[in-house]
């Protein structure tokens, strides 16, 4: 199987540095289902071309597994993964170009985030569904694609087309966004995988998919064709709807995703300090020793949870990876000691589809999120924090939409947020938290946070779920 890209950028021969492989030398990675050989066919100031060319082992593949019937034996050592780009493709560009896939270059930092003149090509490509379905997948990203179909057999062309292509991909961008392209897609023209489907695609999906999967126009067959379980999908589509209703991110170091005009607003409050504080009190009072932060955004409540020793285990979840990667530096994950690193886990998932990563803790916190749900969601959101997840403690804050009188610089009937979906008064938020308390087996009770006044109430609004009849521990 080969693969090649090819770039006429100047000096070319830069494409070394972005992929991480020397021009000059000929490298052979070892697999676990063969070798995978890098060289470079050209490699000059105006044009360089970098090959991959994957030797898998069909005798090796199945080497010591049982296989009932002779038929099924046969299949297992008579076919064409030898041959052509597959999900062992995408296994390779994972392991032989994983700085490139992630967008590194130690010499060339400034050139692996710059768009450059790219042209690759996928030597034998099975599709199924035929060219209509290269160009569906790879047109909308911006390629030039071309494409040139197989016969059967040259001999007797009457026998028609196969459904293997030559394919070509040209296109002005980002090494890695090459890449990620190519390795999402791949399987999904040819809708085979050489292992288990199970929860970590979809994890990768969303990794590779970042920033351009949620906007396809074939999201859904991508999705289909990748996972293949109905159960994955849905998860997957669950996810990507919730990163295109997901706030607007701001650059690191402004902390929550917010607008200026929203900054603007709670100037002079700390107020955020003042709901984190609270939440953490609240924690502190229940006993909670493993919490969920769901909504982490980028880890402000989770660098206070690590300060405290009495929380044992801390998770994380947010829809967005830049939230959790800017988290990650936040926390200094990467200089933890392997003590408290084993306290902190960050997770990619959405709040409107089932995780049982979430089950078993002893309390969750839900801080300024739930008003950027579209209201026909929020049953999905109860059923997976309430019934599914269901944490001894739930504590959600939101705003009090009855504050929003005493800000000056906001219009009548302006929300707080441009995200946000709905702003609640206290009786409306009484009035759900009471309903979805009542429904799962939960209390209610609720308390205000932030600048109180005597008509308007507070400015955020804190609802605080006990399963049964959990005691305060002073």
């Amino acid at each position: 199987m080969l693969f090649t890209l090819t770039t006429t950028y100047q000096p070319a021969t830069d494409l070394g540095f972005l992929l991480h492989k020397h021009p000059a030398r000929a490298q052979t990675f070892e697999l676990p289902f063969g070798n995978a050989h890098v060289f470079y066919a050209e490699a000059n100031v105006e044009r360089c071309t970098a090959a991959l060319v994957l030797d898998i082992d069909p005798i090796g593949l199945v080497r010591g597994k049982n296989r009932a019937g002779d038929g099924a034996l046969l299949d297992h050592y008579i076919n064409d993964r030898p041959y052509v780009a597959s999900s062992f493709l995408s296994v390779a560009i994972a392991r032989v170009y994983d700085s490139a896939l992630a967008g590194k270059s130690r010499e060339r930092a400034e050139l692996a985030q710059t768009p450059i003149p790219l042209h690759a090509t996928l030597a034998v490509v099975p599709c199924r569904g035929g060219e209509k379905v290269v160009r569906e997948l790879f047109e909308p990203l911006g390629y030039v694609v071309t494409t040139t179909a197989h016969p059967l057999d040259e001999k007797f062309p009457e026998w028609g087309e196969s459904l293997y292509y030559t394919v070509t991909l040209e296109r002005t961008c980002t090494v890695r966004e090459l890449l990620a392209h190519v390795y999402v897609l791949i399987p999904v023209l040819d809708t085979e995988k050489h292992y288990f489907i199970g929860e970590e695609e979809v994890e990768k999906l969303m990794r590779f998919g970042e920033g351009w999967l949620g906007t396809h126009p074939a999201r859904e067959k991508i999705a289909q064709r990748y996972l293949q379980k109905r159960r994955l999908v849905n998860s997957a589509l669950a996810q990507l709807m919730a990163e295109e209703n997901a706030p607007a991110e701001t650059d690191e170091g402004e902390g929550e995703a917010k607008t200026a005009a929203e900054q603007k607003l709670e100037a002079g409050l700390s107020l955020h300090e003042q709901r984190l504080g609270s939440v953490l009190a609240v924690l502190k009072q229940y006993n909670a020793r493993r919490v969920l932060d769901l909504g982490c955004g980028e880890g402000r409540l989770l660098a206070k949870l690590l300060d405290d020793k009495q929380f044992e285990m801390i998770v994380g979840l947010d829809v967005s990876h830049r939230a959790l990667e800017i988290a990650a530096r936040r926390l200094r994950l990467e200089q933890m000691t392997e003590k408290q690193r084993a306290r902190i886990q960050l997770l990619h998932g959405a709040l409107t589809y089932r995780d049982k990563r979430l089950e078993g803790f002893d309390a969750a916190a839900v801080v300024e999120v739930i008003e950027h749900l579209d209201p026909p969601r929020l049953a999905a959101f109860e059923r997976v924090l309430f019934e599914f997840a269901r944490p001894r403690v739930v504590i959600i804050t939101t705003p009090n939409a009855e504050y929003n009188v005493k800000f000056e610089t906001l219009s009548a009937g302006k929300f707080r947020h441009g995200d946000h979906r709905f702003e609640w008064t206290r009786a409306e938020f009484e009035m759900w938290a009471t309903r979805v308390a009542e429904r799962f087996g939960y209390t209610a009770r609720f308390l205000p946070i932030g600048p109180m006044d005597a008509e308007v109430g507070a400015v955020t609004q804190m609802g605080i779920f006990v399963e049964g009849s959990i005691a305060i521990h002073e």
